[in-house]
């Protein structure tokens, strides 16, 4: 099965960069020639770096070679996404286009007296004065109406896709933007009306978003003086030892009661035990299905579910059970499809991340068919739980309809 659905992927892959090949190179040109061979190039060469970065990733390449790879392979994957897009929605124009051009034709083109062919002409007319059908006729100077169309098509549509990905990076690189969401807890005392809690997932710390970065996410959070900070898993995509620097920046985390991080499926990909020590010394307290109990609510925090291949899953009683459960409770798991462990377990807030809110639209259509929640708050029974769209980017350092944030949850009780 895995073997066929590779070979699956793999032709729907090669039809259709094919197809963008032909629409964009072949159709929009005359001839062969070094247009349509660039072409080839272009898009065989993308795919080429794309494939590269992911393996490099992956396989903890020498971290030179993965931010040689990053910047053109991840952005080539989000430009073919726009690119096949913009194509396909350009088959809808191509007849109307055609039908335009032809009434316009139709309009603008002179009467003629009709001449039959091979009437004679009189002698001593001068040939430029010859009826037009008694001469060759002359090959046109434009293009054909034909190529025409392919061209306004696939130039419309690589300019749409170029515009998008690059407003899309744009705003991933310029930082996250703070949303405030308030979410009103039955059992929150009326002393802790109010509490401010910063939410931040998805930072994905790696070979595109390094130190720079990390900075801005921290002066953001910072600058909206939480009382506590949650840092709800995918800090990073790498070792400890390429992306140890970058990291730095978290140590200026502060807040009233302090910054806690939970581990995301990313950490398991790059060394969890390493990143959960790193991020300790960073002054982070890791929950590792653990809870504490702060003034007025307990705050807990499980693994991630992609623990569970290295014995180090998620563990709700360990985190939960025997607590006092009259006192309002916080959960910090990384994935939205954990809130069911939580409603069982009596949560009142699960704070997530995971799905980026889709990150490259129509992706949110697919993040939605896996996941409860794909963003914002919504309620289980008696548990809440709100989904962040995330602070950074995996893969291409881009957003389509899914802008990054870092949510400020501000807790309410209900009597106050």
């Amino acid at each position: 099965m895995v073997i066929v659905f590779l070979l699956l992927a793999l032709t729907v892959l090669v039809g259709a960069n094919w197809y963008l090949w032909r629409r964009l190179f072949r159709d929009t040109t005359r001839g062969p020639g070094w247009a349509r061979r660039a072409g080839a190039v272009l898009i065989a060469g993308g795919w080429a770096l794309a494939i590269g970065a992911l393996v490099a990733e992956r396989t903890g390449a020498p971290f030179w070679l993965q931010r040689t790879l990053a910047w053109p392979g991840f952005l080539w994957l989000a430009l073919s996404v726009y690119l096949l897009l913009g194509t396909v929605a350009g088959e809808a124009v191509r007849p109307l286009l055609r039908r335009f051009l032809e009434r316009r034709e139709k309009r603008t083109r002179p009467v003629e007296e009709p001449v039959a062919v091979g009437a004679a002409v009189p002698a001593g007319v001068p040939a430029e004065e010859r009826p037009e059908s008694a001469e060759a006729p002359e090959p046109p100077s434009t293009p054909s109406r034909r190529l025409f169309v392919s061209r306004v098509v696939g130039g419309a549509a690589a300019t749409v896709a170029v515009g998008t990905v690059g407003q899309g990076t744009y705003g991933v690189l310029r930082g996250p933007r703070v949303k405030r969401v308030t979410v009103p807890l039955a059992k929150l005392p009326r002393a802790a009306h109010g509490y401010r809690i910063a939410v931040v997932s998805d930072i994905h710390l790696g070979p595109v978003l390094g130190r720079g970065f990390a900075q801005k996410v921290v002066d953001t959070i910072n600058a909206t003086q939480p009382d506590l900070i949650a840092v709800v898993g995918d800090l990073v995509d790498g070792s400890v030892k390429d992306l140890g620097p970058a990291a730095a920046p978290l140590s200026r985390l502060r807040a009233r009661h302090g910054s806690f991080f939970v581990t995301g499926n990313h950490e398991y990909f790059s060394g969890a035990e390493q990143w959960v020590e790193e991020v300790r010394r960073l002054g982070i307290d890791p929950l590792e299905n653990a809870r504490t109990e702060l003034p007025w609510f307990d705050l807990a925090g499980v693994n991630d579910i992609a623990g569970e291949s290295e014995g180090q899953g998620p563990d709700f009683s360990r985190a939960l059970g025997d607590r006092d459960t009259t006192r309002a409770c916080v959960l910090l798991a990384h994935q939205p499809v954990q809130i069911h462990d939580a409603v069982r377990h009596g949560v009142d807030l699960q704070l997530s991340g995971h799905t980026h809110g889709g990150q490259l639209w129509p992706g949110s259509l697919i993040a939605e068919a896996a996941n409860p929640t794909v963003a914002g708050l919504e309620r289980y029974g008696d548990t809440q739980l709100y989904v962040s769209r995330g602070a950074g980017a995996w893969g291409p350092p881009t957003r389509v309809g899914a802008p990054s944030d870092i949510t400020v949850i501000e807790l309410a009780a209900r009597k106050t």
